[in-house]
């Protein structure tokens, strides 16, 4: 072999080499958890807000990441194992939709970081020191849920300015009963205020027909899984037996007659920076936990006006949605 062959050879052997180091092979995908104590029927929409942010961020699904997606249906006896598997399958963060799904995960005891899409008082459950700095695995948004339920009877009140009774259900599984807050809120308004514990949806009409035939006069209701989910029946029983009520925002499109909280996307698509910022090496305990900004105000005037309630104007300007 001459020179020439001797150089023209060892060039393409370096070529050959250092070739692979332009067109290396993409890293991996980032695997995000995505877990919901409810239903993608009732509650699809705040996984596509989650996606939408992590779109908006830059971020491909199946290129970048892949989403692993667990629902417990309303089940909460399912939590804890759906928790488990996530943490089986080494996803980077969890995204959490719901109070009892961010209990779960906590449980699970794994240094996954955990972000609230929607929980309710994280410091009252233990999930956080503080807001500003809450250490830990966990941070997010919270909805301030033990805070709405005494807006939803200011509410009823505005709408029934007579209204000297009513009950407050909920779901004596739920760690977010509220029922101090919203005594404090009743009080002032100079309603009477009865606590009534509901664990299932069979003990759904008992319990109303009960409030009914002791003259209660309206009804609110916890922002619980179990009557979110049940919350079409819910409607219907509460018309059937002629009493007014209050729910979570969705309610209203239920059929309830009042809606009210925090925008039920804004903080799915929120956890999205929380993942991105999470993804490129932040802790979760050193991020702040952010309040609901938006809150929301939807009436059922077809609802109102089969109960004989005239929706005053000062609510009718206030709501986002009107129902007809």
């Amino acid at each position: 072999m001459n020179r020439r062959d001797l150089l023209r050879s060892i060039g393409g052997a370096v070529f050959c080499i250092s070739a692979p180091t332009f067109s290396q092979t993409p890293p991996a995908a980032r695997r995000i958890g995505f877990l919901s104590s409810e239903s993608p029927s009732n509650q699809g929409k705040r996984l596509e807000a989650l996606r939408a942010g992590l779109r908006d961020l830059g971020y491909t699904e199946g290129k970048d990441i892949v989403i692993e997606v667990r629902w417990a249906e309303g089940n909460y006896g399912r939590l804890p194992a759906l928790a488990a598997e996530l943490s089986r399958l080494h996803v980077s963060v969890v995204v959490t939709s719901g109070t009892k799904a961010t209990l779960a995960m906590r449980g699970a005891n794994t240094p996954i970081p955990i972000v609230m899409g929607s929980t309710g008082d994280p410091i009252g459950l233990g999930l956080a020191a503080n807001l500003a700095r809450p250490g830990g695995t966990v941070t997010g948004s919270s909805n301030l849920g033990s805070e709405l339920a005494g807006k939803r009877l200011e509410l009823l009140k505005e709408a029934m300015p007579r209204l000297e009774r009513a009950a407050y259900i909920v779901n004596p599984a739920d760690p977010t009963p509220a029922f101090a807050t919203l005594k404090s809120a009743a009080a002032a308004l100079k309603v009477e205020l009865r606590l009534v514990e509901v664990a299932a949806a069979k003990d759904f009409e008992r319990s109303i027909v009960d409030l009914a035939r002791q003259r209660f006069e309206a009804i609110v209701l916890q922002g619980d899984t179990l009557f979110q989910v049940n919350a079409p029946a819910l409607a219907d029983l509460t018309k059937k037996h002629r009493l007014p009520s209050a729910g979570i925002l969705e309610y209203a499109e239920a059929g309830g007659m009042i809606g009210y909280g925090a925008d039920p996307l804004e903080g799915h698509r929120r956890a999205a920076v929380y993942v991105d910022k999470i993804l490129k090496g932040a802790q979760p305990g050193e991020l702040p936990i952010e309040g609901a900004m938006r809150f929301q105000l939807k009436l059922n005037l077809k609802t109102a006006r089969m109960l004989g309630i005239e929706m005053p104007q000062s609510l009718m300007l206030r709501a986002a949605e009107v129902i007809q």
